[in-house]
């Protein structure tokens, strides 16, 4: 049975009232990095609002330090590529909206500036070679045929677990050549590694710092392991093997390590999520696919802008400078919300649809830009468009036949459960 007609009126009735919230509260009280927002994808409304009133916006009306959002495409563009100005720097807080918890600063590229990011960057490029990614295509389509295969019909499961999960863990095994029985380490310490601590993922302080302790104990003894082994084709080899990364420090190596796990999980996993949803959301969008699969090409990069998996990344300001008119003093903290960039009605046609022909799909901020940005781009859109490819070979419609379950973080924008059906 598909229930997606009262999804459809418990949405609309929730973004009215978001709508209404958004629009009476003074922008003096904003404070859009709150994950409820993110959990109950209320956001829209709020940065619709900022676009529209105070693209530059100052908030001091929240439970962390004061943080300036910049929420419009082109000034977002200029903070991402402007990394003399604004640092990324661990040791000034790094790349998310709240500063690195005590005990968690592990220095990784991503939170690194110049000259040692591009160093370090450059140890882990040859994994996304167009060379490489044509032989990670044919491991890709392989294990996503067999993931699918097994989907059952005519019954509900989690689309997350079954397929984004299981999927993206089976690559992320892969890429650091990790004990394959034992893959699902990785998921969960990427889950803990970016959770808050009202998220549920981890009960206290204490019991992140314990998880986060074995995976640098795991991971330690697999670096010894390469370290003192001939070089392979994997991750933790390539940084084993070159000088730039060889001598890391143990906390930079966890830095890495930590990185490369977030970045192949969880923002494939959530757009791979993202997409089934934005189908069942948009109907007609979905018709087309299936009558023409040839526009997976353009989808791919259309969901990518749709879901942003990182919804922001935070830069510190290095010197006093100005983004739109407003005075940034040295030290503050400058969030760059690609939610919100790849929603700017000034640089997107009809941002807020869903469309998979679009004329420029790749026009979005969900990978970054400037030294930055993401190094595996090529391989998530590999990834998605690889399992859509084989989806819409077997499937004629995938169902969601119920509310998502959103993550609570105003970072990771994704999804713990996603229920699906399968019509036999």
């Amino acid at each position: 049975m598909n229930i997606q007609a009262p999804v459809k009126v418990d949405k609309a009735e929730r973004m009215r009232r978001a709508r209404e919230e958004a629009y009476a509260t003074p922008l003096s009280q904003f404070h859009p990095g709150a994950p409820r927002l993110f959990q109950d994808d209320t956001l829209w409304p709020w940065f619709e609002r900022l676009r529209k009133e105070e693209p530059v916006h100052y908030c001091t009306n929240a439970p962390i330090e004061p943080y300036w959002s910049v929420v419009k495409y082109n000034d977002i563009m200029h903070v991402d590529t402007n990394h003399g100005i604004f640092s990324s720097d661990s040791t000034l807080g790094g790349i998310a909206i709240r500063d690195v918890p005590e005990g968690y600063d592990y220095p990784s590229f991503i939170a690194m500036d110049q000259p040692k990011h591009s160093a370090q960057r450059k140890t882990v490029s040859p994994m996304f070679t167009p060379q490489h990614l044509d032989e990670l295509a044919k491991l890709i389509r392989r294990r996503s045929q067999t993931v699918l295969d097994n989907l059952p019909r005519n019954e509900t499961f989690n689309f997350v677990e079954r397929v984004s999960i299981e999927l993206t863990t089976q690559m992320l095994a892969t890429l650091f050549d990790f004990p394959w029985e034992e893959r699902r380490k990785l998921t969960r310490w990427s889950d803990v590694s970016t959770a808050l601590p009202k998220s549920g993922i981890v009960a206290s302080a204490e019991e992140r710092r314990r998880e986060m302790d074995e995976c640098y104990a795991y991971m330690s003894k697999l670096w010894n392991e390469r370290v003192n082994s001939e070089p392979r084709n994997d991750l933790l080899s390539l940084m084993a093997h070159n000088p730039a990364t060889r001598y890391m420090d143990p906390d930079n190596l966890m830095g890495n390590i930590i990185l490369l796990i977030v970045g192949g999980n969880d923002t494939t996993r959530n757009t791979m999520t993202g997409s089934v949803l934005a189908l069942n959301e948009n109907p007609e969008q979905y018709d087309k696919l299936r009558a023409n699969p040839a526009l997976i090409d353009t989808m791919v990069p259309e969901v990518i802008r749709w879901q942003t998996p990182l919804a922001h990344m935070r830069r510190t300001a290095l010197q006093d400078t100005e983004i739109g008119g407003k005075q940034i003093k040295k030290g503050d903290r400058v969030v760059m919300w690609y939610v919100s960039g790849n929603r700017d009605e000034e640089m997107i046609d009809r941002p807020n649809d869903f469309i998979i022909d679009r004329a420029r799909p790749r026009t979005h901020l969900s990978f970054g830009f400037g030294i930055h940005r993401c190094v595996g781009m090529r391989l998530a859109e590999l990834q998605l468009r690889i399992v859509w490819e084989e989806m819409l070979k077997r499937f004629d419609r995938i169902e969601v036949v119920g509310e998502p379950k959103r993550i609570y973080s105003s970072f990771i924008k994704g999804y713990e459960t996603l229920p699906v059906r399968i019509p036999g």
